[in-house]
This record gives C-alpha cells, sequence and structure tokens, in this order.
C-alpha cells in the first residue's frame, strides 16, 4: 500500500488528526495517509512570523520521512516551506493553499478566500500573485473577532464563515470561494453542500491533485 504524508505545520495533533481524515476520505484504495504534526509552531498559526518559521521545520519533517512515502501534503494555508522542500525531496509535494487556488482559479473563474485570520491577509494574496493568479483573484473576507476563539466554538466558526463566503460571491464578484486553512478542514467540507458556486475546500483539493500526480507518475 503506498503512503502519503500530510504534514501539519500547526502544532495540534487534534487537528493532524482531522486532516488526515478528510484527506483519508478523498483517498483512493490502496493509498493510506500519515499525519506528521510540527513540534516548535503554536496550535493555530495566526501571524506572519509564525507562519514563516514553521517552513524550517515542515522541510525537516518532509525530509526526513520522504523514503516511506510517495507524496507529500503541507497542510497549512500559507505553504511553509514548499518550495524548498520540493527542491530537496524526489517525489511529488503539494500546498494546500495552491491546491486550492488552481481549483478555484479553472476555466479563468474569479476566485476570494473567506477566512479567520486577519495577519495573514498580505501572505494568501501574495500567493495568488506567486501563482499568476492574481488576476482573477477578487480578494478575502475576514470573520470577526480573535481566530483562536472563533475555532473553539465551531457552530459560530461556520455561521461566521457562511457570512464570509456570501460576501465574497455577492459583493466581490466571486465566482468560487476557498475555506482558507488547514484548521477550518472539518468547517469547510460542512459548507460546501449550502451554496450553488463552487465551495473549495483545501485539504480535498491538495490530495486530488497529489492523487493525480502520483497516477501520472505511475502510468
Amino acid at each position: 500500500m503506498r503512503q502519503i504524508l500530510l504534514i501539519n505545520p500547526n502544532s495540534s495533533v487534534a487537528t493532524t488528526e482531522m486532516m488526515v481524515s478528510i484527506a483519508a476520505s478523498c483517498a483512493a484504495g490502496g493509498v493510506r495517509v500519515v499525519g506528521a504534526t510540527a513540534q516548535r509552531s503554536p496550535q493555530m498559526i495566526t501571524t506572519v512570523a509564525a507562519l514563516a518559521a514553521s517552513a524550517a521545520e515542515v522541510v525537516e519533517i518532509g525530509v526526513a520521512d520522504h523514503k516511506n512515502y510517495a507524496g507529500i501534503i503541507v497542510s497549512a494555508y500559507g505553504d511553509p516551506g514548499l518550495g524548498a522542500l520540493r527542491d530537496k525531496v524526489m517525489l511529488p509535494v503539494v500546498g494546500i493553499c495552491e491546491a486550492s487556488m488552481i481549483v478555484a482559479a479553472a476555466g479563468g473563474r474569479r476566485f476570494g478566500v473567506a477566512t479567520v485570520t486577519p495577519e495573514l491577509a498580505g501572505s494568501i494574496e501574495d500567493r495568488a500573485r506567486e501563482l499568476d493568479l492574481h488576476h482573477l483573484y477578487s480578494g478575502i473576507r475576514l470573520t470577526p473577532g480573535d481566530p483562536l476563539e472563533l475555532v473553539r466554538d465551531p457552530a459560530r466558526l461556520e455561521q461566521e464563515l457562511i457570512v464570509s463566503v456570501r460576501a465574497c460571491l455577492e459583493q466581490d464578484g466571486a465566482e468560487a470561494v476557498i475555506i482558507g486553512g488547514g484548521p477550518l478542514g472539518q468547517v469547510a467540507t460542512a459548507i460546501q453542500p449550502l451554496f450553488d458556486q463552487p465551495i473549495i475546500a483545501p485539504i480535498p483539493a491538495a490530495t486530488r491533485q497529489l492523487l493525480g500526480l502520483l497516477k501520472t507518475s505511475g502510468d
């Protein structure tokens, strides 16, 4: 059985388990998803400094374990360490931000991001620019209040994100909306059926991208 490694740059084992469960639900038979949790980051990355600092450990984890895996997912919404890890291992490596933006922008769709971390808004816009998708990026809509408090209240989190998604669609002209954040993975899958427009959950997007790369490399 082939294995893929999901690296959680946030230092929460519970969040890693949630992410692995989502990825595993998207994986075909014969593929096992294994999680690895960062130790030196906060439980939830909410600042540019923490996002940047997490990159080194992502690379360390990926390099140390890569021989046991067919591919790697970097599961934080700034793709920390993604480029450096790709340079160091000879296997497919995908990031949940990159994958979700590619899916959201498919066919030239305008896309927005709904999320909880205001301090990372600039980093998210930078990723759209780096991927040459900035011309399709309609902007970000943020939930109010402290993100750490919000994620501790799943019902409120879902309601606030629904409001942000609607703002992306109705006020910004987005044709697809990404729920931007690895720790938001569970609520992202819950929100998807509530809208007629595409609501992109980043972890499934990255898992499917990686499985596609593995299929191509195996053909």
